[in-house]
Formats: C-alpha cells, sequence, structure tokens
C-alpha cells in the first residue's frame, strides 16, 4: 500500500493504473486490482478521531463505535475495487451532505461540550470534500470504461435500537429509479436472504424495511451519473455483541466469503439486463 496526495489517487483512476493507497491525511483508503464495472463501498467503517477534538467530545469512545459499522470494509475487502473511509462518523459523515456532516447532537446526545471552532470544521470538511473528488473521479472512470456501474454500498446497523423482529439485511431504495432497476433490487435482496451464515443466524432480506437508502453516498452518486445503479446494503450487528463491543470473526469471514461470490454475480446480472 502507498501513501498518496488525493491529487495522485485521481491520476491513477484517470490512468487507469492499478493500486492500492491510503490518502496522505490517512482519511480513505482505496484498492483497485482491476477496472471491473462494479465498485464496493464502507464509507462508515472508520473509527478514527483526530485528537483535537477528544477533550471536546461528550461522546465516549465506545459510543461513538456503537453507531459505526465497524467490518463492513473487511466484508468487500475481496473485490477489485474498494473504497473506505477510516475517519469516524463523529468526525465527519461521508454519507450526509456537506452542509450537515459535522454533527451537533448525535442519537439524541449532545456532542460537543463547546461549539466547534471554525477551523476545526473546516478542516474536516477539507477531507469530506477530498472523498467525494475521488468517488467522482471513480465512478466516472468506471462509466467512461463500461457504460455503466454498480455500487455496493455497504453499511450496518444496530439490532438492539429496535423492539420488533428486524431483517438480516436491509436494502434502501427510494432514492433509485426503481422503474429501471426494481429486478435488480429484489434479485440481489434475495441473494442476501439465502446467506448460511453461522451460529444458527438465520438470513433474512427487506426492502426499505428499517431503512430506505437515504445517505448522501448513494444520493450523490445517482445525481451525478446516471448509469450507476448503487444498491444500498444494510447487515444487521448480527456478527458483534453490541454491548461489549467484542467481534465475531467467524460471522465477518462468513458474510466476506458469500458476498464474494454474490458481488461478481450481481454485477454480471447487471451488465446482461438492457438498462
Amino acid at each position: 500500500m502507498q501513501k498518496l496526495p488525493v491529487s495522485k489517487i485521481i491520476r491513477n483512476i484517470t490512468d487507469e493504473i492499478a493500486f492500492e493507497a491510503i490518502s496522505d491525511d490517512y482519511s480513505l483508503s482505496i484498492k483497485i486490482e482491476q477496472y471491473v464495472p462494479y465498485i464496493c463501498g464502507a464509507v462508515h467503517d472508520g473509527h478514527q478521531f483526530r485528537k483535537s477534538l477528544w477533550k471536546n467530545c461528550l461522546h465516549t469512545e465506545y459510543e461513538r463505535w456503537y453507531e459505526e459499522d465497524p467490518c463492513t470494509k473487511e466484508m468487500l475487502r475481496s473485490h477489485p475495487i474498494v473504497i473506505a473511509g477510516c475517519d469516524s462518523r463523529f468526525e465527519y459523515d461521508l454519507n450526509r451532505d456537506p452542509e450537515n456532516a459535522i454533527y451537533e447532537d448525535a442519537w439524541g446526545k449532545k456532542l460537543w461540550d463547546k461549539p466547534l471552532p471554525k477551523a476545526e470544521k473546516e478542516f474536516s470538511l477539507k477531507k469530506h470534500a477530498a472523498f467525494y473528488k475521488v468517488v467522482s473521479a471513480l465512478v466516472g472512470q468506471i462509466e467512461k470504461k463500461h457504460g455503466r456501474a454498480l455500487v455496493f454500498d455497504m453499511h450496518s446497523y444496530n439490532l438492539k435500537r429496535w423492539d420488533r423482529e428486524v431483517p438480516t439485511w436491509n436494502l434502501g431504495t427510494i432514492n433509485i429509479d426503481n422503474e429501471r432497476y426494481g429486478l435488480m433490487v429484489t434479485s440481489w435482496s434475495q441473494k442476501l436472504g439465502a446467506m448460511d451464515l453461522p451460529n444458527t443466524i438465520r438470513s433474512t432480506s427487506k426492502i426499505n424495511d428499517t431503512f430506505e437508502g437515504n445517505g448522501y453516498f448513494l444520493k450523490y452518486i445517482t445525481k451525478n451519473f446516471k448509469n450507476t445503479l448503487v444498491l444500498a446494503t444494510e447487515i444487521a450487528k448480527v456478527y458483534c455483541d453490541e454491548e461489549t463491543g467484542v467481534i465475531y470473526p467467524e460471522v465477518v469471514r462468513s458474510v466476506e466469503n458469500h458476498l464474494k461470490g454474490l458481488i461478481p454475480l450481481q454485477a454480471d446480472e447487471f451488465l446482461e439486463q438492457n438498462l
């Protein structure tokens, strides 16, 4: 892996160079082994939280971890193109637009002891903007090469927040063209629901049940690229103990192994359809 400025990352993409890199500010990682027609993204995988914010933050590290999407990058790591955020969503949220990317409060609790200085906000938003410059270059290059692109937007959500039975997998679709892509959504949901997971976990999948796909990552790509489908894919946190922070590696690895086969299969279906 190389450490590269964002300008060099973008240049590599436009030149279709295979590479793996961390940005020089350590805010994003990207791996491109081959310029295939699908992209895997994990915008909430990051847990980094810069030191200048520590004393001012009222949320504990555990509270931050609880709302992040740990292991989502790991579930996707087998694929040729993977882009991920390295910083915590509590620093700036890549799945929110720039105007709302920095929280004032989070999940009903005030986040900052004192209002953030302008310089701190600007520092965070610079990293947010850099991420989307890379996303724009990447999706644009894939569309240019293949005529279309498929993006797997990977997230997780907390089971304990719900007082009803919720699915293992949820697809959020209200911001995509469902008339055009509805069959792709149904097909992807069926594949996810058929997984055989360890620890007697029953894999189920629903559409717009717990979340509806309102994230900025999906909206940004959908707005700017007319031949790209973003599948906002959420896994319930069946792969960890939400109360202790213990990760179940056998479940994470099982999900990764299933996705290793299912994602390319879905991409092949996407390319075969006259959409």
